[in-house]
């Protein structure tokens, strides 16, 4: 903040400028004036916020410079300083918008405190204007959003409250081009690749581009809009890409604009912003950069939206072996293959990355044997999306392995539970107790002793359990053919599965079917 002091006797001048210490006030001391006449010859460029004149000078006295003053700067904070008390100079100093009087033999402290009230009055007009501007600029946003979402065609108070600040702006927004000549687009614009200052680069980016087009903005969480303004016939996707690029050089970052359709009136308007925000939800899908339009997406029917039984045995083996850099590189590959298949959508990436979930905790279901871990499995239901979708997926799937393995850890033998989820996990195929032994690393009858002390049955009566349990799944929920659930669930003779699946249920499996239907 600065201060000029404006005085004709050079002591005066001097012993203002010297005995008080401006800098440790915060104010920074202009060269002082020597008559009223330079101060207003120096105030339009150098712009004082607090002038402390004397009000007896040759020439203009200090109540004519501060009538002139207020003309050119009108918040400027003026003090008089005079050798006269005289009540009646006071009362015109202080009718001509003058802050303080005091008398030239004031004491160093009344000039100090003099001078902080200038400065407070100063700050305190900076933040009602400050506030008033946050509130003109929230009521423009919440109108402008009104417009684009619901249009305003009954609020002709807002319509006009609204019009009257985008014509200002050179951006008639509102206001039906019809007759006018123009035309407008809805753009939405999300910048990246500042990871420590992400809001600040959006702000940039946005004031940018509301000094290169003819626009007016509206920020966003992730992602700001415009509302591009122009002639009929004349739009500019040209223009566009030249200022978006200059944005890309200058703060040196990833720029993705979606452009909506060219908007002739109110309901265009809101079109072009739907249409704009539905090219945005392809961003990551059709790449970090580049201004892209409808055109880009109209082709799209949708990827896969499941993952298939080979990935999910896949990842099954990656959770078992409990390796978090074989899970991040089997995800990072799963997830970009469907975000950069040409046909994939936001939905279809989305029922993808969910399935995998659901796989996962599919797995933790089956190999879990402790309830500790399927309450732990509640807090891991969905993804938080706000993040790149192969790091959210890496994270539940990553928690969902911690999960199982920290429950292992805890149980004296953790190699049987081991075994029960590695059985659960391949009753489609043939295993046998020296493979399963084999995979935990024990002596197979070492293994059998134990697994039998603490499942309660045998090594052959568990595995057939497990598989008669799948086969009762497999049969209620779908219309399956039964040699079909036989080889799911590992028998490639249907007779014997049959027995099997009778002696455990009591029916066959048509039967059972059947019986579940009535």
């Amino acid at each position: 903040m600065r201060i000029l002091i404006v005085d004709d006797e050079v002591i005066i001048r001097t012993g203002l400028c010297t005995v008080i210490d401006w800098k440790e006030l915060g104010l920074e001391l202009l060269p002082a004036a020597s008559s009223a006449e330079e101060a207003l010859e120096r105030i339009p460029h150098e712009k004082p916020h607090i002038v402390l004149t004397d009000i007896r000078m040759s020439g203009m006295d200090g109540i004519e410079l501060a009538r002139e003053i207020k003309l050119i700067l009108p918040d400027t904070e003026i003090v008089i300083l005079t050798g006269y008390d005289d009540f009646n100079y006071a009362q015109q100093a202080l009718r001509g918008g003058v802050t303080d009087y005091l008398l030239k033999t004031s004491r160093p402290e009344e000039i100090i405190k003099a001078a902080l009230k200038a400065k407070q009055n100063i700050m305190d007009k900076w933040e009602s204007v400050k506030q008033d501007n946050r509130r003109q600029a929230a009521l423009r946003s919440q109108l402008l959003e009104r417009a684009l979402n619901r249009g305003l065609h009954n609020d002709d108070e807002a319509r006009s409250q609204l019009h009257e600040w985008f014509h200002k702006n050179g951006v008639d927004v509102v206001a039906s081009a019809e007759g006018l000549g123009i035309v407008r687009q809805v753009l939405l614009v999300s910048c990246t690749g500042w990871v420590t200052f992400a809001n600040l680069l959006q702000g940039a980016a946005e004031n940018m581009l509301y000094e290169l087009l003819p626009c007016v903005t509206l920020m966003n969480k992730d992602h700001f809009i415009l509302v591009v303004r122009y002639e009929v016939g004349v739009t500019d996707a040209a223009g566009l890409l030249k200022a978006l690029q200059r944005v890309t050089e200058t703060l040196k970052c990833a720029v993705f604009a979606a452009l909506g359709p060219v908007a002739h009136d109110d309901e265009g308007l809101r079109e072009s912003y739907r249409a704009a925000k539905e090219v945005f939800a392809y961003q990551g899908l059709l790449g970090s950069t580049g201004l892209y339009t409808p055109q880009d997406i109209r082709d799209r029917s949708g990827s896969r939206t499941v993952c298939t039984e080979k990935e999910e045995s896949e990842l099954a083996a990656i959770l078992m072996n409990d390796n978090a850099t074989d899970l991040r590189h089997w995800v990072n590959h799963k997830v970009r293959t469907q975000m950069e298949d040409t046909a994939a959508t936001p939905l279809s990436v989305q029922g993808y990355i969910q399935s995998l979930v659901v796989a996962g905790h599919r797995w933790l279901e089956r190999a879990s044997t402790t309830q500790q871990d399927l309450s732990a499995l509640s807090a891991l239901s969905k993804l938080e999306g706000e993040g790149r979708p192969e790091e959210e997926v890496f994270k539940v799937l990553s928690a969902i392995m911690n999960i199982f393995h920290q429950g292992l850890d805890q149980n004296k033998y953790a190699y049987i539970h081991k075994a029960i989820a590695y059985i659960r996990d391949n009753l489609h195929q043939p295993i046998s107790l020296q493979q399963v032994a084999g995979f935990v690393h024990i002596n197979p009858n070492h293994f059998s002793e134990v697994f039998k002390r603490e499942t309660g049955c045998t090594y052959i009566e568990f595995v057939t359990r497990e598989r008669m349990k799948l086969a009762t799944d497999i049969v209620q929920s779908t219309q399956m053919k039964v040699s079909d659930i036989a080889r799911r669930v590992g028998y490639e003779d249907i007779k014997y599965f049959t027995q099997q699946f009778k002696k455990y249920t009591g029916r066959t499996p048509s039967e059972f079917r059947q019986g579940g239907k009535d």
